[in-house]
């Protein structure tokens, strides 16, 4: 039970699996206001940075579930950095359909949403383990202009243009699923490229390291042509963010 394995490649030095900096990442658990032992529940909770510093900086507690079993551990390793793994726990599991046994404050579902179909579905799963009165997280992207064709859509790793809505139209999107936004934080175009341009040294370092691996084609070619495709297309098209909403 793994998630692709040019992931595990890319984003094996990345503390954060999307494009939020640690510093964006610091003011959403601030606006959120987060009491000491505050639950959280994480689906796709990659190397746990979200978790383990909302523990050290707000007292939560709470649980990450993570696909990769390489992010999985990268995170327990940060808890025990950090000095929180008594509270915060990890586990290599499948996130879709994981639903609490604990309700929780803070349910999240940041850069995942394919778990479950989508941003609707997702914030239904997610829904099935909040508390009265919590906070349910979901990080999305949404178009920063719209693609001026399918073709620039897909250039932006997207679908097609369907994919994803503008900010004011995915904003509106959550209230007619019965939820109020209560807090947003947006990545810049700096998160992005500290998201994406991360990629390219640690892909640079594991051909240097793994030169007879049959896998070394697909590095080098992902290599060769990630920075022309992201610049020109992602880094101008696509934003991303973390939306906080409580049910009406």
């Amino acid at each position: 039970m793994d998630i692709p394995r040019i992931f595990t490649v890319t984003e094996s030095a990345h503390r954060i699996h999307n494009p939020i900096t640690p510093e964006k990442l610091a003011v959403l658990g601030a606006a959120l206001r987060l009491e000491p032992g505050t639950r959280v529940l994480d689906l796709g909770s990659g190397s746990g940075e979200m978790l383990c510093t909302w523990a050290r900086d707000h007292g939560v507690v709470g649980t990450g579930i993570d696909l990769s079993p390489l992010f999985t551990e990268q995170a327990k390793r940060r808890a025990a950095e950090l000095g929180v793994a008594g509270q915060v726990e990890f586990i290599h599991g499948d996130a879709a359909g994981y639903v609490s046994g604990e309700k929780v404050g803070v349910a999240a579902c940041v850069g995942a949403t394919w778990i479950a179909g989508g941003v609707a579905g997702t914030i239904a799963l997610l829904a099935r383990s909040l508390r009265p009165g919590g906070i349910i997280l979901v990080g999305e992207p949404y178009w920063r202009q719209a693609p001026p064709t399918e073709e620039v859509a897909r250039a932006c790793l997207a679908g097609s243009r369907a994919d994803f809505l503008a900010l004011p139209e995915l904003l509106a999107s959550f209230g007619r699923l019965g939820y109020d936004v209560v807090e947003m934080v947006l990545a810049d175009q700096d998160g992005w490229d500290r998201y994406e341009a991360a990629k390219w040294l640690t892909m640079r370092r594991w051909l240097e390291a793994h030169p007879g691996d049959e896998f070394a084609k697909e590095v080098r070619a992902q290599l060769t042509s990630e920075p022309a495709r992201y610049a020109a297309y992602t880094r101008e098209y696509l934003g991303w963010g973390v939306f906080a909403l409580m049910p009406r």
